[in-house]
C-alpha cells in the first residue's frame, strides 16, 4: 500500500488498460455446490469504480452463475463500522479492506476463515499471497484475506544521468551526486531501509512499527541522516503532480515515487526501479465476513478474481496491478512490458509491504517528517 491509512489513496499503475478488457480468458470451473446454493453474494466494496458494474461483475456472473449484490462505500473507517453492524445484522459476505488493518478486523472478530483448498493459492504471482504478504494474512494462522490488487512505491531515475550502485539501491535518494524528489516520511523509511541494509542500525528497522521506544530510537537515526544528505533534495511532493514536476521542472534525477509516475515519465528518459533492498508495496484483498451466508460462493469468487480474467478486469478497475499469473498479459502490452520489466519473481519476492502503523504511530511519524523539511 502506499502507506494508506483512512482512505486508501490509489494511484495509476495500469493506465490506459481498458484497451485489454477484451480479451478475457476461458470461464473459471465453477463447482456444482456453489450454484446448488442461493446463487448471490453480498459484496461490500469501494466506490467510485464504474468497471465494477460495467465489467467484472457481469463476466463473474456469466462464468459462474452467481449474482454480486454490490454495496459501494468509500473508506475503510465506514467498511469497519459496516461490518460491525453486519455481524449482528448480517447482509455482508465479503468486504475489500487492505492487509494492513486484516490484523485489526481479525482482532475484533469479524472475519472467518478461507478454505485453501476451495481456492486457488497457485494462481497468484510469487510474493503476493505468500512470503511476509502471506504472513500477514494468517494473523492467528488461519487465512484470513486473500489479494485482488497491489502497487509500489520504488526508485525512478533517469536512464543516463542518475548515479546508480549495481545492483541499484535506495542509497541513490542520498547520494549528493543525485538530484533528488522525495516524500518527506517515504524518504525516511527508505533511509531507515538502507541503513538496516548495510548494518548501521542497532537492531532491525522493523522493530520501530510495533514498538515506539524502538520507533523513536530508529527515526533520530534515520532523521539525523536524512538531513545530512538534504542538500540534494530538490523538491518535496505529496502527490503526482508534484512528483512529475520534481523531475520535468526542477531537474530531479532520482526520486522515490509510486509506480504510476515511472509510467507517466517512461517516455522522458526515466525508468522505474526496483531497489536491491526491494520496492515499498501495499496491497488490498478480500476477506470473509464471521457470519457470511454465501460461503461457497465467496470462495469461487475469489478464485475467479485470482485467475488471469479477473485479476485482469480488477487491477483495471481500480488502475493498479494484477495477482494472478497471466493478468498482465490480458492488458495493454505496453502497460504489461512496463510491469514485467519492472518486477520479475526475484523483485516480486523483495517486496517490502508497508507495516501496521497505528494512529500514535502516524501522528509521531508526521512530526519526524516535519523536522526533515524544516531542516
Amino acid at each position: 500500500m502506499k502507506d494508506r491509512t483512512t482512505d486508501f489513496n490509489r494511484r495509476r499503475f495500469l493506465q490506459g488498460s481498458a484497451a485489454g478488457l477484451g480479451l478475457l480468458a476461458a470461464p473459471a470451473v465453477i463447482s456444482s455446490k456453489a450454484l446448488a446454493s442461493s446463487g448471490e453474494l453480498n459484496f461490500t466494496g469501494w466506490a467510485g469504480y464504474p468497471l465494477f458494474a460495467e465489467k467484472i461483475f457481469p463476466a463473474f456472473e456469466a462464468a459462474s452463475g452467481i449474482k454480486v449484490n454490490f454495496k459501494e462505500l468509500p473508506d475503510q473507517d465506514t467498511m469497519f463500522a459496516e461490518a460491525k453492524v453486519a455481524l449482528e445484522a448480517g447482509g455482508i459476505d465479503i468486504i475489500e479492506p487492505t492487509i494492513d488493518r486484516v490484523g485489526a478486523w481479525n482482532s475484533n472478530g469479524l472475519l472467518g476463515a478461507w478454505d485453501e483448498a476451495k481456492l486457488a493459492m497457485d494462481n497468484y504471482l510469487p510474493g503476493l499471497a505468500d512470503g511476509s504478504a502471506g504472513e500477514r494474512s494468517r494473523p492467528d494462522g488461519t487465512l484470513r484475506y486473500v489479494p485482488t490488487v497491489w502497487g509500489t512505491e520504488s526508485i525512478v531515475a533517469h536512464a543516463t544521468d542518475a548515479k546508480l550502485s549495481d545492483p541499484p539501491s535506495l542509497g541513490a535518494l542520498f547520494d549528493p551526486e543525485n538530484q533528488a524528489t522525495l516524500r518527506p516520511h517515504s524518504a525516511l523509511a527508505a533511509m531507515g531501509r538502507w541503513l538496516d541494509a548495510t548494518g548501521k542500525l542497532p537492531r532491525p528497522w522493523l522493530d520501530g512499527y510495533s514498538d515506539m521506544g524502538a520507533m523513536v530510537e530508529l527515526w533520530d537515526i534515520a532523521l539525523a541522516e536524512a538531513i545530512k544528505a538534504k542538500g540534494n533534495v530538490v523538491q518535496w511532493w505529496s502527490g503526482e503532480n508534484e512528483a512529475n514536476a520534481g523531475f520535468t521542472a526542477n531537474g530531479a534525477t532520482v526520486g522515490l515515487c509510486w509506480d504510476s509516475t515511472g509510467f507517466n515519465l517512461r517516455n522522458d528518459g526515466y525508468k522505474y526501479i526496483a531497489p536491491a533492498e526491494g520496492a515499498f508495496a501495499w496491497h488490498q484483498g478480500l476477506v470473509l465476513m464471521k457470519n457470511a451466508t454465501n460461503v461457497d460462493q465467496a470462495h469461487e469468487f475469489v478464485k475467479w478474481v485470482s485467475g488471469p480474467e479477473g485479476a485482469a478486469l480488477w487491477a483495471t478497475a481500480f488502475s493498479a496491478n494484477p495477482v494472478g499469473k497471466g493478468a498482465s498479459e490480458q492488458m495493454d502490452p505496453e502497460v504489461s512490458a512496463y510491469y514485467t520489466g519492472t518486477f520479475n519473481d526475484e523483485a516480486l519476492n523483495k517486496l517490502w509491504w508497508w507495516p501496521d502503523q497505528s494512529a500514535e504511530f502516524l501522528a509521531k511519524r508526521a512530526e519526524y517528517s516535519d523536522k526533515y523539511k524544516a531542516s
